[in-house]
Formats: structure tokens, sequence, C-alpha cells
């Protein structure tokens, strides 16, 4: 692996080019196209209501200005209904369309058909209705300039759909040209004679004018997704969909822009690690460069590897892991139910490998607890575990005074439901502490149950400081043999001292109780991923990669 860099991904005042290698415009990112479809579907739908609304409108109007038994209100009025009844379909089929379409790209293109086929529907309907509800010769309607509603709906749609300037302008020119082919057809049904083709221009020049400033409404939403494009590349990656959220950031999937290779960026905010100012936050930025710069030296296989990490211009913080298949533990367990004693002995046994390493070069992950444990494929072998977030840890140092996690505004140390006595109370911790969340782990993933359980985070930490947890047997649906409750409530002591001591210690505990088991071996593992179909093959399905998000 490549040693990775500190690079802030955009230097201060130097400018970003607005095209990719090939000269090609940076696309939108997926996610905002994704949402611009979806604002298109909301558009078609209220088309659909405002043909409808319109169409009784007009009934309506007919009623109040028609004298004692004249029924023509309660009549279909063609052409009238019959164009607001095909806009009414051809909206409600669109919107169909932009809830079942997996291309946004494709949506937005065939939207601005939409606009158009409206657009037609809208100069049609205007042109013949006018002269059928005047009920006057065609040479008495005036001829004067006038905004239509087809130059309200181009300026919509410029809004609405980030497409490139130069397509919006081309599709906005047909939409309005839509009111002199009404004009048109009114006249070649002998329904309108407006004289000199003149006044064609005349009457809707305003429109053409709104052409205009549609294009450069369209021009700042796509110079706006292209920034959003530009701030998304981290480094040498550049970020795509949107994975999740949590509460210290977000998790994009990510493509590294030379190697193609697939990856995943989690940001994280300052303030998520404590920084509560300007000061807070420059500490916090050098304190996770330094933390991150020692968790990408790991080696260990069941550590998840960190291709690079560094601080945009805003002072985010950044880091790039390996895309990972599968899921994490507690996933797993709410699934799927416990796990089986040897198969729970066998993924302890891989995050003792994690943790063992970086506790030997002083590291404190501080936060083990199954959603930070990921089980999975790796090449051919399966459940495969990977430990997520060693990028959050911190070096074994002395705490300060009342440090702890009742103590420390907004600054959350570990999980309460699997955090260790001594890191509740504020005081020194060392890689111990990791094992007694383990042990929480251990505990989980045989029972389905939290070794303590409250009502609110204080009784729990409270719990872990004084209680006695009850063996792991006397909780679980399943049999468990003494030596694994023994390994698991040793790791739990509430005493450092009394603790399992160290990750290496753990494991040869739980090779010790795997006598009393049902192995668990690669062949076990491999058949109960393919009785369930996951982790697919790479390059295979449509499934996303699971990934824990921070937070």
């Amino acid at each position: 692996m490549p040693a990775p860099q500190l690079i802030p991904p955009h230097a201060a005042g130097t400018p970003q080019p607005s095209r990719d290698s090939q000269g090609r415009s940076r696309p939108l990112p997926p996610d905002l196209l994704r949402d611009a479809s979806t604002r298109l579907g909301i558009l078609s739908l209220l088309s659909a209501g405002l043909w409808l609304f319109g169409t009784i409108l007009g009934h309506l109007t007919v009623l109040f200005n028609s004298g004692p038994g004249d029924t023509r209100w309660r009549s279909i009025m063609m052409p009238v209904d019959g164009i607001a009844a095909a806009s009414i379909s051809v909206s409600l089929g669109f919107y169909a369309y932009t809830r079942r379409a997996k291309d946004p790209a494709r949506s937005l293109d065939l939207g601005l058909v939409f606009m158009i086929v409206m657009a037609f529907a809208l100069g049609v309907m205007f042109h013949l209705s006018v002269v059928f509800n005047w009920g006057r010769m065609p040479a008495q309607i005036p001829i004067r300039p006038e905004l239509s509603w087809i130059g309200a709906v181009v300026l919509m749609f410029a809004a609405i759909v980030p497409t490139p300037p130069k397509k919006t302008v081309v599709a906005a020119l047909i939409a309005v040209s839509m009111n002199p082919v009404g004009m048109l057809i009114a006249r070649t049904h002998g329904t309108w004679d407006f004289g000199s083709a003149i006044n064609v221009l005349v009457m809707h020049y305003p429109d053409y004018l709104l052409v205009g400033v549609a294009g450069v409404i369209s021009h700042v939403v796509t110079q706006l997704g292209r920034q959003v494009t530009r701030a998304r590349e981290m480094g040498s990656y550049r970020l795509g969909d949107l994975l999740g959220q949590g509460g210290m950031g977000e998790v994009y999937k990510a493509t590294h822009t030379m190697l193609a290779r697939p990856a995943a960026v989690k940001l994280i905010r300052p303030e998520a690690l404590g920084a509560s100012d300007s000061d807070a936050a420059q500490l916090a930025v050098k304190r996770f460069s330094r933390e991150a710069e020692a968790a990408a030296n790991l080696r260990s296989p069941h550590t998840v590897e960190v291709y690079d990490f560094g601080v945009t211009e805003d002072q985010t913080l950044y880091y790039v892991m390996e895309m990972l298949e599968g899921m994490d533990l507690e996933s797993l367990v709410k699934q799927h139910g416990p796990v089986p004693p040897g198969r729970a002995i066998h993924i302890l046994r891989q995050v003792c490998e994690s943790l063992e390493e970086a506790h030997y070069v002083g590291l404190v992950h501080r936060d083990i607890k199954p959603a930070n444990i990921h089980l999975g494929r790796v090449g051919i072998r399966h459940d495969f575990v990977k430990v997520l977030d060693f990028g959050l840890v911190k070096p074994v140092k002395k705490s300060s005074p009342g440090e702890s996690l009742i103590t420390a505004a907004g600054l959350a140390l570990g999980t309460p439901a699997y955090m260790a006595p001594e890191l509740a109370l504020g005081e020194d911790v060392d890689g111990r502490a990791d094992i007694y969340a383990l042990g929480c782990v251990a505990y989980f993933l045989l029972t389905g149950r939290l070794v303590f359980e409250a009502d609110n985070a204080m009784r729990l930490m409270v719990k872990h400081i004084e209680e006695k947890p009850v063996p792991p047997s006397k909780r679980a649906s399943q049999p468990i043999p003494g030596s694994l409750d023994d390994t698991v409530l040793s790791a739990l002591a509430k005493d450092p001292a009394t603790r399992t001591p160290s990750a290496a210690a753990f494991a040869a505990a739980l090779s010790e109780a795997a006598r009393d088991v049902e192995p668990w071996d690669e062949a076990a593992a491999a058949d109960w991923w393919a009785r369930r179909g996951e982790p697919q093959a790479p390059g295979t399905g449509n499934r996303e990669p699971a990934l824990h998000v921070a937070g």
C-alpha cells in the first residue's frame, strides 16, 4: 500500500477546471441528478393537478356567465377538455416513469420533451379556448404582447432540471414556439384570422425573451452542480453516491481518478471531534492527522485498510478506506439472531488479531462495538473480519482531569453499551478497555442481548461501573459451555488489573474454549453466506456493499 499522504484536495487560491481530463464538462453528481429527477416527478404531478383544476374552473366560468337553463357547463367542451384530459394522462404517466426510472440523467432529458409537450397543449388550448370562451368574431380579438403560461413553464424547468444551457435553450425555443403553432392551428380551423404573420411575433416576443433568461438560470444551476462535484474531490478520489449519514459525518462511495479503484470516503466535521471554536478545530485537525497517519500504518489484514486521508479547505476531515462487502455484526445479529459459539469464537479471534497490533503500537480504539466490526467476503474467504474506524482512535496517554464521556461536552469517546468502567470514569485507559468492549461484543453475539440494559446512557454507564454481569449461558437461547462463559466474564471484569490482560491472551482463551464447541470453518462460513445470497462476488448484481457510517 502506498504511504498515505495529507493532501488538501484543493489548495487555497488554485482554480479547479470545470472539465475533466478529456475536455468534457464534468458530470453532475449522481445524488444531485436523482434529486432533480425526483423534483421533476413532483412537477409533473403538480402539472396534472393544475390541468384538472383549470378544467374545473373553466366549466365554472361558463356556468357563472351563462343564462338560466344553459347547461353547457355540464357538457364536455371540445377540444379544450380533450386537450386537458390528454395532458393529465401524460403528466401522470411521466410521474410514474420518474418513480421507476433507474437512470436520472435520461429522466431529465425526457423532462425537456415533457416540457415541450405541455407547451404544445397550452399553446393550442389557449388560442382555441380564447375564441370559444369570448364568443366574439375573430377580428375582434386584440393582438398585443403578453407573457403566457408557457414562459412560466420554461423558467420553472430551467431552475429544476439541471441540463446543459445549450440543451435548455433549444428545448425552450421549441416550447415557446408552441404559442405561434397554436395560432396557426386556430387559423387553419377557421377560428381565428389574426392577419399578418408579424402578429405572431408581436403577441409572443416576451416569451422568446424568457428563453435567454432560462439559459442564464440553467447555466447557474449546472455550474453550482459542478462546483459540488469539484468540492467532492478528495485528493486523488472523486466522490460519488452518498452511502449514509451518521452523527459524525457522511460516507460516500468513491473512485480513484487514475486507478479506478473503488473506495469509501468518510467525511468528519471537526465539531464531531470536540472542536467548538476555530482554535479547537485546528487542534482537532492536527490530532486527526496524527492519529489517522498512525492508523494508516496498521498492517493487520483484519484492520480496514486506509488508502488516504486529509483535510479540505473548509477544515472537513476525510479518510479513504477500502470498500467492503457484507454486513456489520450489529446487522448480523439483528437480522439473523445470535451466532453459534463456534462462529462467535471464529469472529472474535480475528478482532483480537487486529487489536493486538494496534495495542502493540500504542493505539487504543475506544469504540469497539458490533457496528464497528465488519463481516463479509475478502477474496475467496468468507466470514472475514475487518475492524473499522481506527482513524478515530487515540494514542495511549494520561487523560485530563475530569475528561470522561459524562463531562466531555460534544465528544463521544465510546458507546455506553460497550464502554469499559475506567473509560466512563475518565481514568487512564489502555488496550484493556478494548478487551472489555470486545467482551461486550462477544456477549451480544452469543445472546443477542446487551450485557446491561437501561433507559438512558447515564444509568447504563453506572451499571457497567457497578453491576456484575449475568453469565451469557443464563441469557442465551443456545447452549454455551462453561469455558466460553468464563472467557467472556474474564474480559468483563470491572478492574483492569483482574481483566484479561491483552488481545493475545483473549484470543488464547477463545482457542481453549473452542475445544468445547462445534467448530466453525471456511466451509461452514461459505455455506452460510451462499444460502443467504451475500456477499455477492465482485461485479455481480446491483446491491451496494454494506458500509459503516461514522457516528
